[in-house]
């Protein structure tokens, strides 16, 4: 848990040191800087922001660099520094580190924002880094394997867009990049899956709160982005000329994806639809309707699939933590909720923080007005009140 926050030079705050608690509320109009301080957090913890990839677009005018640095309970400090031409410079505990995973094992953070609403529309992207957040936090071999195939694909996809005919030694060359991308696929898949399994039942727990009507209608599943019962390098061989031709390679990992399914809840016999004709066997049961849920629900009952998918992964996370003692994470998760009372219903706001405040983690909510105060008053014992008005924050 984050015990105190300092950010410098980021968008419109100059000189923030914050003190926090277990529930923080951030109050301001829009453009005060109350999501750029969910940012600095998120920027801490993965590398980047969720608003602009450039960090020229978030370092403040006239500045040369941004800072967040962090103290958490246990003694730990982290730091990140981003300089306009996207170098960052990271520490913990005052020494200086060279990989991000490192900050981001230390401290779990997950986003739920406007700009994550989307997510069921937009390309496979988002849905895979959603699973494989858990799997960073959860398996402790997962990162390296991930890391090993990103390297080995971005090799394969250079060479791919070089030329559209291998030489001899090229061909080579790109057929051992295919069995170490076979390799470590293969065990990103393990991963994955075990995990995606464990989330199943958590989901569709959140889905009983938040979407209740839907409890039996909706339901996930993974796609590994490969046929996963024949070597991932045979494949690739098979499939040599079209990626040579395209310039990318089509198959593997990269490509996996989670999917959230609507079914109908009950079948129909012939006999149910109006339709029938006499020649019709009214025995004859209907197929179950089967469809992707983002062209089935509503815009608000997408906002309340997405924080059930989001949600769902905290007690999982939190369960494993508790019954495993070789378990990778112990740090306590860190919740940005932005622009809360805009995105969800006033029961939905409930389930949330009630949710939430039963879960060992820490809340940081940003709001446009005081309206969710006594709720969160009645959740946490002592929540925290900041003002922000144009870059300044005030401790209430």
């Amino acid at each position: 848990m984050i015990e105190r926050l300092q950010i410098s030079h980021l968008r419109n705050l100059t000189q923030v040191n914050l003190p926090s608690a277990a529930c923080n509320v951030i109050i301001g109009a829009n453009g005060s800087g109350k999501t750029s301080l969910l940012e600095a957090i998120f920027l801490l913890s993965r590398g980047k922001s969720f608003r602009h990839h450039q960090p020229k677009r978030y370092i403040q005018h006239h500045q040369n660099t941004a800072t967040v640095h962090a103290r958490i309970n246990d003694g730990s400090t982290l730091a990140i520094q981003k300089q306009a031409d996207a170098t960052t410079i990271l520490r913990l505990n005052q020494t200086t580190v060279y990989n991000q995973s490192i900050l981001t094992e230390q401290l779990p953070t997950l986003l739920i924002d406007p700009s994550t609403m989307d997510m069921l529309e937009q390309g496979s992207a988002s849905r895979r880094q959603l699973l494989d957040w858990l799997v960073f936090h959860m398996k402790q071999g997962f990162h390296p394997q991930w890391v090993a195939y990103q390297r080995l694909l971005k090799q394969r996809n250079s060479l791919l867009k070089k030329t559209h005919h291998l030489t001899q030694v090229q061909l080579a060359e790109l057929r051992s990049w295919d069995k170490g991308l076979s390799n470590h696929a293969a065990l990103i898949h393990h991963y994955r899956e075990r995990i995606f399994a464990e989330w199943q039942s958590y989901f569709a727990d959140s889905i009983a709160q938040l979407l209740p009507s839907y409890a039996e209608q909706l339901s996930l599943s993974y796609q590994a982005g490969y046929d996963t019962s024949i070597a991932l390098d045979v494949q690739l061989d098979e499939r040599l000329e079209q990626d040579l031709q395209l310039g990318y390679t089509r198959i593997g990992n990269h490509r996996a994806d989670v999917h959230v399914h609507w079914r109908s809840n009950e079948t129909k016999t012939a006999s149910d639809d109006v339709t029938a004709t006499p020649q019709t066997d009214v025995h004859k049961t209907l197929p179950i309707l089967k469809e992707q849920a983002a062209n089935v629900l509503s815009r608000g009952e997408k906002k309340l699939l997405i924080t059930a998918l989001r949600l769902s992964q905290l007690p999982l996370l939190l369960n494993e933590e508790k019954s495993n003692d070789h378990f990778k994470s112990q740090n306590t998760p860190v919740v940005l909720l932005d622009d809360l009372t805009a995105e969800l219903d006033d029961r939905a706001i409930k389930v949330l923080l009630t949710t939430l405040s039963r879960l060992p983690c820490q809340v940081f909510m940003t709001s446009l007005t005081d309206e969710v105060l006594p709720l969160v008053q009645s959740l946490w014992s002592e929540p925290r009140l900041f003002h922000v008005k144009q870059g300044d924050v005030f401790l209430v």
